[in-house]
C-alpha cells in the first residue's frame, strides 16, 4: 500500500512539472510566432510589455483570465460551456504517453500512438459541439469543416505512421526512439520520407493551420467555431491548437527524427556532442517543427476546401498507402 501510494505521489508531482513546462512553452509560443511572422512581414512585432516584449504572453494571460466571459442569450448554454474544456482536456492528455527522454515519460503505454490518436480525436468534438451549440452560421460552418477536415486528415495522418510502425515493431514511443539506434543514421526520417513528407502536410491540416486554416478562416467566417467565445474560454482553445502543435511536433520529433537521441554519425563527426543532455536534443527538433507552423504561416495563402479534400484524399492517402507498401516488401525480404 505504502509503495503505490509512492507511485501515485510521484506520478502527480511529475505531471504536475511536466505540464507546468508544457504550458510556459505554449505561452512563449504565441510570442515566438508574433516575432517571427513580424520579421517575416518587417515589423517588429511585440515591442511594449517588457524588454523586446518578453514580458506580452503574461499580460496576454492575465488580460484573458480577467475579461468578461460572454455568454449570447441564444446559445445552447450547457454545450456551449462544456465544449471548450473538452478540446482542452484532450489536447493535454494526449501528452501522457509522449516522453521527453527515456526516463522521463508519464506513462510509457505500449500502444502510446494508439492512444495519441485516439485522445486526439476526442478534442475534434469540442470544436463540433461549439460550432454548434454557438446558434451561429459562422461557427456551425467553422464545426462543420472542422469535422470533414480532421477526419479526412486523421486517416492520412495515421497511415504515415504505419511506415514508422513496421520498421520499429512497436507501437511504444520510447520502444520507437530506441529501435532507430538499429538502424542507419539512427532515425527513420530517411527510410521514411513519404511518410515524414504526408505527417508534416497532414498534421498542418490536424491542427488548423494555415495553409489548411478553413474551419477558423477570418476572411470567410470571422473566427469559425469560436467566434462567440470570449475571455477564459475562448483561451482554452486558443490553448488546445497550441498544444495540438506541441504533440504533432514531438510525435514528429519522436517517429522520424530519433527522439532524444543523437545520430550516431553525427557522433562519429563531432564527439563532443555526446554531453549535451538527450532533453535538449528533443526540444531542438520539437522547437524546429513549431518554426514550420509559425513559417508557413507567415509565407503560404489558404487553400480552398475543395483543394484541402481533394489533397487528403487524392494526394496524401496514395502516398501513405504506397509508402506502406515499400516498407512491408522491404521488412519481408530483409
Amino acid at each position: 500500500m505504502t509503495e503505490t501510494l509512492y507511485i501515485v505521489f510521484i506520478t502527480i508531482i511529475k505531471t504536475a512539472i511536466y505540464f507546468g513546462i508544457l504550458l510556459l512553452h505554449v505561452a512563449y509560443a504565441t510570442y515566438a510566432e508574433r516575432k517571427i511572422i513580424a520579421h517575416i512581414q518587417l515589423r517588429l512585432g511585440p515591442m511594449v510589455v517588457g524588454s523586446h516584449g518578453l514580458l506580452q504572453p503574461i499580460a496576454d494571460v492575465v488580460k484573458l483570465l480577467f475579461k468578461e466571459d460572454i455568454i449570447p442569450s441564444n446559445v445552447d448554454k450547457r454545450i456551449f460551456t462544456i465544449a471548450p474544456l473538452i478540446s482542452l482536456t484532450a489536447a493535454l492528455s494526449t501528452f501522457a504517453v509522449i516522453p521527453v527522454s527515456e526516463e522521463w515519460v508519464i506513462s510509457d503505454l505500449n500502444v502510446g500512438i494508439l492512444y495519441v490518436f485516439g485522445v486526439a480525436g476526442i478534442g475534434t468534438y469540442g470544436i463540433i459541439f461549439a460550432g454548434w451549440s454557438s446558434n451561429s452560421k459562422y461557427a456551425f460552418l467553422g464545426g462543420l469543416r472542422s469535422a470533414a477536415q480532421m477526419i479526412s486528415y486523421e486517416v492520412a495522418l495515421a497511415m504515415s505512421l504505419v511506415g514508422v510502425i513496421l520498421m520499429a515493431e512497436s507501437f511504444s514511443l520510447v520502444e520507437i526512439v530506441n529501435k532507430k539506434m538499429e538502424y542507419s543514421y539512427g532515425m527513420f526520417l530517411f527510410p521514411q520520407i513519404l511518410g515524414y513528407f504526408v505527417f508534416i502536410v497532414a498534421m498542418l491540416a490536424e491542427t488548423n493551420r494555415v495553409p489548411f486554416d478553413l474551419p477558423e478562416a477570418e476572411t470567410e467566417l470571422v473566427a469559425g467555431y469560436f467566434v462567440e467565445y470570449s475571455g477564459i474560454r475562448f483561451s482554452m482553445f486558443y490553448l488546445a491548437e497550441y498544444l495540438a502543435m506541441f504533440c504533432m511536433s514531438a510525435l514528429a520529433a519522436i517517429c522520424f527524427w530519433g527522439g532524444w537521441t543523437v545520430p550516431p554519425f553525427l557522433l562519429e563527426i563531432f564527439p563532443f556532442l555526446s554531453i549535451v543532455p538527450g532533453v535538449v536534443w528533443f526540444l531542438l527538433k520539437v522547437y524546429f517543427h513549431m518554426f514550420l507552423f509559425f513559417w508557413l504561416r507567415g509565407t503560404l495563402p489558404r487553400y480552398r476546401y475543395d483543394q484541402l479534400m481533394a489533397i487528403g484524399w487524392k494526394v496524401l492517402l496514395p502516398i501513405a498507402l504506397v509508402n506502406i507498401v515499400i516498407t512491408s516488401l522491404i521488412k519481408y525480404y530483409l
